[in-house]
């Protein structure tokens, strides 16, 4: 009886921090106002906008109408961030030849059928309108989250981020692990609504107004270009 009961509560408590919201980054007083907007507060020194699966590939998945809205967002964003000097990192999902890293059965078994995020591939280049620069760090994994099989902590921990600004595709795949990996190593988390996408606007939606909310700020492209820009 006492096991069963020690075990109760420890789902009860589990299920509690998972419902516990973050810190909203707006309310960290030690920021400057002049880095404020209103629902976001960046510090320079310590902020990344990470770009997620912005791949051609991925990109031709989404329904036609809402591609180039998509693209102009994730423009915006990484041009403000460029001028404001925040590093902006990519994350890719590619496979090499042969697709070695994808289990038989899997979620990504169709891949190897299609040939789809092959390494080299032109499919598996991110998109010209947001393409990184000489210098960008480019992060390829070979799952869903940005940080599962990637080094991608260690690049931003040599930065001295704690803060990431997110956009993605899709809202459901690498937006929703990112945010929930990141928030369990203490990142401070913006998703950038407008600047991630899913093909189903329904579940975007219910991640981007009730589940992101929890752990993320959550802003559109126009108040996070805002406060990056103040940060110039």
């Amino acid at each position: 009886m006492d096991h069963l009961r020690r075990s109760l509560l420890v789902t009860a408590a589990l299920a509690l921090l998972a419902l516990a919201p973050s810190t909203p980054l707006a309310s960290d007083a030690s920021r400057s106002p002049t880095d404020t907007t209103p629902g976001l507060s960046l510090d320079a020194r310590r902020t990344a906008v990470l770009v997620m699966d912005f791949q051609n590939d991925i990109i031709d998945m989404l329904p036609s109408n809402g591609r180039e809205p998509l693209l102009e967002h994730a423009a915006s964003l990484v041009a403000a961030a460029r001028q404001s000097g925040l590093p902006v990192v990519y994350v890719v999902v590619r496979f090499r030849d042969g697709y070695p890293e994808v289990v038989a059965g899997s979620r990504f078994a169709f891949l190897k059928q299609t040939g789809l995020l092959r390494e080299g591939a032109p499919g598996a280049e991110i998109h010209a309108r947001v393409a990184p620069k000489p210098g960008d760090v480019v992060v390829t994994k070979r799952r869903v989250g940005a940080f599962s099989t990637t080094d991608l902590e260690t690049v931003l921990r040599a930065k001295n981020v704690d803060t990431l600004v997110l956009a993605g595709i899709s809202t459901s795949g690498v937006v929703l692990s990112t945010v929930r990996w990141a928030a369990d190593m203490d990142y401070k988390l913006a998703v950038v609504s407008d600047a991630c996408a899913d093909t189903d606007p329904e579940v975007h939606r219910v991640l981007t107004q009730k589940v992101f909310p929890m752990q993320a700020t959550v802003v559109s492209t126009a108040d996070a270009v805002q406060a990056i820009t103040r940060l110039k």
